[in-house]
């Protein structure tokens, strides 16, 4: 009996340390290394906060019809579910990748239009990464509302893509 515990243990032990080493990351269309350090240590911010291209944010979000979206989102959020909104600072290349540690909607807003993704990768099997969403901007104000998220924050990296 006591051989059969060890062993079970053991595929056990096996199995999580497999898990951990193939967690799914690799599973993305490129690599969210960096997002995984700064969610590490990503500050509480409050939704209206504006974010740092080259950082990252625990964002605080509040019941979608409170969130005061600067137009509806694209994809209308279910009832129940939470979002906020942002604003960042486009650098001169204009182009940025916004990565999300769970399930939400991200619209990015410039002047005044709802900008389409130029590319998009997510993975279930990643641990505290779910999405991340390339777009390309002028350079200057935007304004990227996050919705349908089913928990009160959201750990959100601003990044120029690799």
């Amino acid at each position: 009996m006591k051989e059969v515990v060890i062993s079970l243990f053991a595929i056990l032990l096996g199995t999580s340390s497999a898990m951990a080493e193939d967690g799914g990351c690799e599973a993305f269309k490129w690599p969210v290394t960096r997002e995984q350090a700064l969610f590490a240590a990503a500050p509480a911010t409050a939704s209206g906060a504006t974010l740092a291209v080259g950082s990252a944010a625990d964002l605080e979000l509040v019941p979608a019809e409170k969130a005061g979206f600067a137009v509806p989102p694209e994809r209308a959020p279910a009832a129940g579910t939470f979002g906020a909104v942002a604003s960042v600072a486009v650098p001169p290349e204009g182009s940025i990748q916004i990565s999300l540690s769970s399930e939400a909607w991200v619209d990015v807003i410039q002047d005044g239009h709802v900008v389409k993704s130029a590319g998009y990768s997510g993975v279930k099997t990643c641990p505290g990464i779910r999405k991340s969403v390339r777009f390309k901007l002028a350079a200057g104000a935007a304004t990227v509302q996050f919705s349908g998220a089913k928990k009160e924050t959201l750990k959100v990296a601003v990044l120029a893509p690799e």
